[in-house]
């Protein structure tokens, strides 16, 4: 006898349709065969057991890094880079060590006790670095309970392909391996709009929909299930007639996509005949090859971060200008917008002392950590003014409050011009992340040739809600009223002055007549989202 269908809410993650059997994952974290106690004359082998497993997951998170680089083309790599950063911090090995010998416990107690431990500390920061290591934290501990196990295949190895993953969480080193196995979808209990998770599954365009309670205890293997991300909604069991719908639904979304992708290369022009351009939001050469093959008119945002990450010393200005030129060259004559570095908070950097705040989201972050480091900022003005004999390239300032944080980058500017003999004087515009700097763009437009919107910054900052903290996601809304406002505010107090918006809100088809209609004439997406960036606006009035 069929069952009856159960329709859930979500929330959505990354959006598109799925369908499939589902495969409930049940966390190593609860297993029991690894966490006993141990006698005296164990300790030996259970340190030496420890040692061994750190070194595995180490070698697998540094072949993890380079899968991602090679089949997803993005720098999200650097995620795993990071972790065994973590992994090899002496100091956590240390604390794990002491439960084995002090407390008698097993390595995979010990493991499970003190990343626990570490996981609850970040949990209870509010900057969005405590909330992101948290989740960080508890994948490495499963993976290194995994390893002391003698487990060395990742559990979604086993994954059937095209089914949909329910589970409490999805963390960083499982989203390789969902799209290696084709999965249709995943339904999570727990996770934020901004999570590892959500970047993840928005680049590989993977179905996702979080927050659904007791998911894990309402769902069993083999239950067939549909997800329609975008209206935030699963069925378990879905009757025949849901099944008809769906499959239609699903043919639509195919034509329409299809279309958009046959487009991608023409001009993104509305129905009253104004072009819009669209760029893409990049981090490498990789990138900016697939932007180029998918229509980009140019680059809106290139990330430098990139260059600095897993570094002992920051780069000079010759290799970052090699880095650079590689990264961009696939562009051609078209113009490239470079940000500069935007470093700070939750993009620690690896060669220098992490600053002690006690809020680093309200500290010093983008344009006031560089003021802080003028060596770095002046070596960065030095490569693109060499860049710029070559490129029509221009310079973006990130977290940009205040006028004089503009004044500073021109004075460093012309000096760096001055020092290396060139009369190049690149365009630079201010990145609208903070209210400050969108009520007071009065008083920013003396020092800039353009302003960019950096839409998830400015969310954040403007309903005071870290996007990674689930506990008040509710408030993280970057399609709500309030940012539409302030773009209007800045559009009504400086006509004249170009445009664009980087952030995840020009990549939403739903909210682009609303950019427009604010003034916006350039949107900057990520590469996979611009065949249907332009079809939005083709389709707005």
């Amino acid at each position: 006898m069929p069952k009856e269908p159960i329709r859930l809410k979500g929330k959505k993650l990354s959006g598109g349709l799925g369908c499939g059997e589902a495969f409930v994952y049940e966390d190593v974290m609860n297993r029991t065969d690894e966490f006993y106690d141990i006698e005296d004359e164990q300790v030996f082998s259970e340190i030496k057991r420890l040692h061994e497993a750190l070194k595995q997951v180490s070698s697998q998170l540094e072949g993890l890094a380079n899968d991602v680089r090679e089949e997803m083309d993005t720098d999200l790599s650097d995620v795993f880079q990071a972790h065994r950063m973590i992994i090899e911090d002496q100091t956590l090995q240390e604390e794990v060590e002491r439960e084995v010998s002090e407390e008698l416990m097993s390595a995979g107690s010990a493991v499970k006790t003190v990343f626990r431990r570490w996981e609850r500390r970040f949990q209870s920061m509010e900057a969005k670095v405590g909330q992101q290591k948290s989740d960080d934290i508890r994948d490495l501990a499963r993976q290194l309970i995994s390893a002391l196990a003698g487990v060395r295949r990742h559990a979604f190895e086993e994954l059937p392909e095209g089914c949909i993953l329910v589970a409490n969480r999805l963390l960083p080193s499982d989203t390789l391996f969902l799209m290696r196995r084709d999965t249709a979808g995943v339904l999570l209990e727990e996770g934020g709009a901004g999570s590892h998770a959500a970047l993840f599954a928005n680049e590989i365009g993977l179905p996702c929909l979080a927050g659904l309670e007791n998911i894990v205890q309402k769902v069993k293997t083999g239950d067939q299930i549909l997800i329609d991300a975008g209206a935030q909604e699963i069925i378990i069991h879905p009757s025949q007639e849901d099944q008809q719908n769906f499959e239609a639904k699903c043919e639509d979304a195919s034509k329409s996509r299809s279309l958009a992708i046959h487009q991608s290369t023409q001009p993104a022009v509305t129905k009253q005949g104004v072009r819009i351009s669209v760029f893409a939001n990049v981090g490498s050469a990789d990138d900016t090859r697939k932007a180029v093959e998918m229509g980009a008119e140019g680059i809106g945002l290139y990330r430098i971060e990139r260059i600095y990450l897993n570094r002992n010393t920051p780069p000079g200005a010759n290799e970052m200008y090699e880095e650079l030129k590689a990264g961009i060259e696939p562009i051609g004559d078209r113009s490239v917008y470079i940000r500069l570095l935007d470093a700070g908070a939750d993009k620690p950097l690896p060669f220098m002392e992490q600053l002690r705040e006690s809020n680093p989201a309200l500290g010093l972050r983008g344009i006031r950590f560089l003021e802080n480091y003028p060596e770095l900022l002046d070596t960065q003005l030095e490569v693109l003014l060499r860049l710029s004999a070559d490129f029509d390239l221009h310079i973006l300032v990130p977290m940009v409050t205040l006028p004089q944080d503009m004044e500073l980058v021109k004075e460093r500017l012309d000096a760096m011009a001055d020092k290396i003999g060139t009369g190049q004087i690149l365009p630079i515009g201010a990145m609208i992340e903070t209210p400050a700097a969108a009520l007071s763009a009065k008083a920013l437009a003396e020092h800039v040739d353009f302003l960019s919107f950096g839409t998830n910054d400015l969310t954040q900052y403007a309903f005071a809600a870290d996007r990674e903290n689930a506990a008040v996601d509710t408030y993280f809304d970057d399609t709500h009223a309030a940012v539409f406002r302030m773009l209007e505010i800045v559009h009504s107090d400086l006509p004249d002055i170009p445009l664009s918006v980087c952030g995840e809100l020009a990549g939403r088809p739903e909210a682009i007549r609303k950019l427009l209609a604010c003034g916006v004439t350039t949107l900057s997406v990520a590469p996979p989202r611009l065949p249907e960036t332009k079809q939005a606006v083709r389709q707005s009035d």
